[in-house]
């Protein structure tokens, strides 16, 4: 056994220890940076559905092609499956003694039944404004990225639940707040609402054509 084969059993274990540790919402995933196309060489938990042999993440390569054996780990960062559940991920490049990254040790929490949990206390906890006050607030943003982010959790607050457990029902209505927003007056959002959704930019587009027949508009008077 070389060594590169001896780490990658070595994360093996660690990969093991930390999903039984923090069970079923935890997934650790191991790629093998030699081959980008099929480098999900082992995989513990079922968070993100992936199967050995699928490619590394968008993410990943963009942090290797950026940065190249100067990689550093990340640690905490947002990111969303192709249904919508929301995850606290980290991402560890593994290197040998030579110092060559040869493995991306990525670990996946599911949060999203966390968060509801904090918006159903938030409900419970909360004390009833007068309906003559009105809450006035304002976030800086550094980007359009920003200011859509700062937007759509607004809107999730509104309806009270994460996305990948909301109803088809309360998806229109979270829709529904965006375009009051304004949200749809940026150009080529309705991707990335449905990424944030966990739907498809179709199904965005049906949802929004919907409410604007409901007020007597065409989609074409809002997406440009």
């Amino acid at each position: 056994m070389n060594e590169n084969q001896f780490i990658f059993q070595m994360l093996k274990q660690l990969a093991d220890g930390i999903t039984k540790t923090f069970g079923d919402n935890c997934e650790v995933a191991i790629h093998d940076l030699k081959n980008l196309s099929h480098s999900l060489k082992y995989i513990n938990g079922k968070v993100t559905r992936r199967k050995l042999g699928s490619p590394v993440t968008d993410a990943v390569v963009k942090e290797i092609v950026e940065h190249g054996g100067a990689v550093k780990d990340k640690f905490g960062f947002k990111t969303i499956t192709d249904n919508g559940r929301e995850l606290k991920s980290s991402t560890l490049f593994i290197r040998n003694s030579s110092d060559e990254v040869i493995a991306a040790f990525c670990i996946n929490f599911d949060v999203t039944d966390y968060l509801n949990a904090i918006q159903a206390l938030e409900l419970f906890a909360g004390i009833e404004k007068s309906k003559h006050s009105k809450k006035i607030s304002e976030k800086f943003a550094f980007s359009i990225d920003n200011t859509l982010d700062g937007l759509f959790e607004e809107a999730v607050k509104e309806i009270g639940k994460r996305p990948a457990t909301m109803t088809t029902e309360e998806k229109v209505n979270l829709v529904k707040i965006l375009e009051r927003k304004g949200v749809f007056q940026i150009k080529g959002v309705i991707n990335q609402v449905a990424l944030k959704l966990g739907a498809s930019h179709f199904t965005v587009y049906n949802y929004l054509k919907r409410i604007r027949a409901t007020n007597g508009l065409s989609i074409a008077e809002v997406i440009k």
